[in-house]
């Protein structure tokens, strides 16, 4: 059972310190696993929380134990008011972390270094400036990949993360792990993952051994290395001899990290998740807006949490559209 002093504890007794918080559902590109072609109903602007909301459901949180904060979008820094909302996050105990695609970072770059946000992940799914805007559906490479390389000189801990798809950018896997060699980054291989209108099939997947293969194919074994995860961490973690960076693997299809989570999510609209493969959420910002107390609200979406994978707990439920298409899709989650 959950512990009783903290409303953040689930029934499986997981802890969680960690609210991922969604700015906008916005976004200036079209990721083609994240976003439908056809794009989404974006919620009306009445519904989106403003930065004081956001800031006395983050500070409840924080007092309840959250002591990382990451925030995501769509696209965090389309909207108008990031910098203050940033600035007014920054105030509170707690290390704040931001995930981004990287188009605009570079207006940002004197914000993120006052609020003290040293970790940034950024999207790059191709090397290939074509490939890269097929799956963006944008033409946004080149100033992609040179404000990475701006996050890495600037010294912020910038972490790539690469969603691959089955012969579409699995071919890279070798040149972006060669990424590591002269930058202090890390590169972070996702499995492709189901979300509602991305046309998910788990053919489309390339898995944590066809990953691994790919690399004892490349590199020789006693040049690769194992790192130490961190606690929580939801990637196992590599690098390669003599290289300044390392890679991971999040594996969430095929070897689900749901024992150690400590996540949250809080939707742009004031919608708590308390899985990213949930179906379910509650709504925090209608009884906030109402004066009411959220607490209880929160305690009982967070003891409601499954033990894996908003209840799919298998590889055929997984499977299932009928079960992974009830979520919403990734950009309207938060990244």
């Amino acid at each position: 059972m959950a512990k009783d002093n903290n409303i953040l504890t689930d029934k499986f007794n997981r802890e969680h310190t960690y609210l991922r918080i969604s700015l906008t559902e916005r976004c200036n590109l079209r990721c083609t696993y994240c976003m439908p072609a056809d794009g989404v109903v974006l919620s009306p602007k009445s519904h989106i929380m403003n930065f004081e909301e956001i800031y006395d459901i983050a500070r409840l949180f924080v007092k309840h134990g959250v002591s990382k904060i990451r925030i995501t979008g769509g696209e965090p820094l389309v909207r108008k008011d990031a910098d203050i909302i940033l600035k007014k996050l920054a105030s509170l105990q707690v290390e704040l972390a931001i995930t981004t695609n990287a188009v605009n970072v570079e207006r940002h770059i004197d914000t993120l270094k006052a609020c003290n946000i040293r970790k940034i992940n950024v999207s790059l799914d191709s090397l290939n400036p074509e490939k890269f805007n097929t799956v963006t559906r944008r033409n946004y490479f080149e100033k992609v990949y040179n404000n990475i390389l701006l996050l890495i000189k600037e010294g912020f801990d910038v972490k790539m993360n690469t969603v691959l798809i089955k012969d579409f950018n699995d071919d890279e896997i070798t040149d972006f792990i060669n990424l590591t060699r002269l930058h202090d980054i890390c590169v972070r291989f996702i499995e492709f993952m189901p979300f509602d209108g991305n046309k998910w099939d788990i053919s489309k997947m390339v898995s944590y051994k066809n990953i691994m293969d790919r690399v004892y194919t490349t590199f020789k074994a006693d040049e690769v290395i194992r790192l130490k995860d961190a606690p929580n961490d939801t990637s196992k973690n590599y690098a390669i001899e003599g290289y300044k960076g390392s890679f991971a693997i999040i594996s969430s299809v095929t070897n689900p990290f749901c024992d150690s989570c400590n996540r949250l999510r809080l939707t742009a609209n004031g919608k708590m998740k308390n899985c990213l493969f949930s179906s379910t959420e509650t709504d925090l910002l209608t009884p906030l807006r109402e004066g009411k107390s959220i607490e209880s609200t929160i305690q009982k979406h967070v003891l409601a949490k499954y033990k894996m994978r908003g209840g799919m707990e298998t590889l055929e439920k997984l499977k299932n559209p009928k079960l992974h298409t009830k979520n919403r899709n990734m950009t309207t989650i938060g990244g």
